[in-house]
């Protein structure tokens, strides 16, 4: 019975490939311009050439703005663009702590610090041919002291078709295809941050081969990448796959964020459905921490650390299928994104008995805006929870102000306010420790030029 979501997710990624994969070169020559609105322009937006239109969904939190063009030849050209984050953190109370679903007492880690957050540059352009595109970006989290430098190589042979490699997202949700940093505040809710996968190195393929209907399906070497050295990883690669529809404009505003900053006159609406499949590895000897932390349980312990599931257990691979659905709408300045969530872990290899054979946790989020000053002050309510097997039932509502100086993306200055109750995630490059339950507060600006 384990096997059977591994099954069916490759199945549908199968699908994925070659409904749209394949055949986007027919299908192209079959959509017909039926009049959709041009995207909405906006200063930090991607270009929108024929060859780059849809960067914006391979990297996911990797894509560069419009930058600054440094040089242009007919063997190629060179783009620099730059994002930068300052935040202070607070996670209230202080001192807490909590007991895991086994009922082991455990400390929660609050934070209370100022940090130069977040750093990226990308270098960027064509090579030989305008269809041939390259990324390169530097990548820098102050708060983990980790400096990593990766790459994108991508070839644009239609609207229906652009493939290439290298780090890419794996296509759990939404927020992993593009939007960042158009999101509410500066950093994932609870809910997609705990049920979604990472960035790891691959081949990918997207395009539009029927006019408002987008699709990007990718196979990568694992869930995420971060921490997990080509040396300690499995033979197993990870299969994920999302289609996007547009039906009223056919766009969605600049990298299809969060927040009607552009204020549409005509309702524009995205709905849409991510399936993945990953067969997880601890990447670790047995007695050592585990380096795949990308996954935990639903009381923020990581799946493969010792004990997790069992005394005295370790679980050494994983079998991690996810599917969840989305939909959005902007008009006049609200904004509205929802997603549901259903991950399944199962067909757990272990150095000894489990008492569970699966974990399925299911969850949602839910973000409104309204640009209450246009182009100026945006404001938000957000608000998610996970049901999970163990009945902690961890949720949260959060809420905030965006103030953008220039009346432009480009820099926007953030308070962002979280209640939140058993926090299923931890991460310290966003706003949550495992087991916290109370309040975190952040105060942050960001830049994307």
């Amino acid at each position: 019975m384990t096997v059977l979501p591994s099954l069916a997710v490759r199945s549908a990624f199968a699908t994925l490939l070659m409904a749209f994969g394949l055949l986007a070169l027919p299908m192209a020559a079959l959509a017909q311009d039926d009049g959709a609105a041009p995207p909405v322009e906006d200063s930090t937006a991607v270009a929108t050439t024929s060859a780059d239109k849809f960067a914006n969904s391979i990297a996911g939190e990797f894509t560069p703005a419009k930058g600054y063009d440094i040089i242009k030849t007919s063997r190629g050209s060179l783009n620099i663009s730059v994002y930068g984050l300052f935040r202070y953190l607070n996670q209230l109370p202080g001192e807490q702590s909590y007991a895991d679903h086994l009922g082991r007492p455990r400390t929660v880690r609050a934070r209370n610090d100022l940090n130069w957050h977040r750093s990226m540059v990308w270098f960027s352009g064509f090579f030989y041919n305008p269809r041939f595109r390259y990324t390169m970006t530097v990548w820098a989290l102050g708060s983990t002291q980790q400096t990593l430098v990766f790459g994108q190589l991508y070839y644009s042979v239609s609207k229906a078709l652009t493939f290439g490699a290298g780090m890419a997202p794996n296509l759990t949700n939404r927020s992993m295809q593009g939007s960042w940093p158009f999101w509410a505040a500066t950093d994932r809710q609870m809910s997609e941050e705990f049920m979604r996968g990472g960035f790891s190195s691959g081949f990918f393929a997207l395009g539009e081969p029927i006019s408002r209907l987008k699709y990007t399906v990718s196979l990568n070497t694992n869930l995420s990448q971060l921490g997990v050295t080509a040396s300690n990883d499995s033979r197993d690669l990870a299969y994920s796959g999302s289609l996007s529809w547009l039906p009223t404009t056919g766009e969605f505003g600049p990298r299809g964020g969060l927040a009607d900053f552009e204020e549409h006159n005509t309702v524009a609406t995205r709905f849409g459905g991510s399936v993945s499949h990953a067969r997880e590895d601890r990447a670790a000897p047995l007695g050592s921490p585990p380096n795949e932390t990308q996954l935990r349980i639903s009381d923020g312990l990581y799946l493969f650390e010792d004990g997790a599931l069992a005394n005295g257990v370790t679980v050494q691979k994983a079998d991690y299928d996810e599917f969840a659905f989305d939909a959005a709408l902007k008009y006049k300045g609200f904004g509205l994104q929802s997603e549901f969530y259903n991950r399944r872990l199962s067909n757990f290899l272990a150095t000894g008995p489990l008492p569970d054979a699966a974990i399925t946790d299911r969850g949602y989020m839910l973000e409104l805006s309204h640009m209450i000053v246009p182009k100026k002050l945006n404001l938000y309510v957000a608000g998610g929870k996970v049901f999970d097997q163990f009945d902690r039932n961890p949720s949260e509502l959060a809420g905030g102000l965006s103030y953008f100086p220039f009346g432009t993306r480009s820099w926007r200055m953030n308070l962002h306010v979280i209640t939140i109750d058993k926090s299923p995630t931890a991460s310290n490059f966003g706003y949550y420790t495992a087991g916290q339950s109370g309040t975190t507060v952040s105060l942050a600006t960001d830049i994307l030029l």
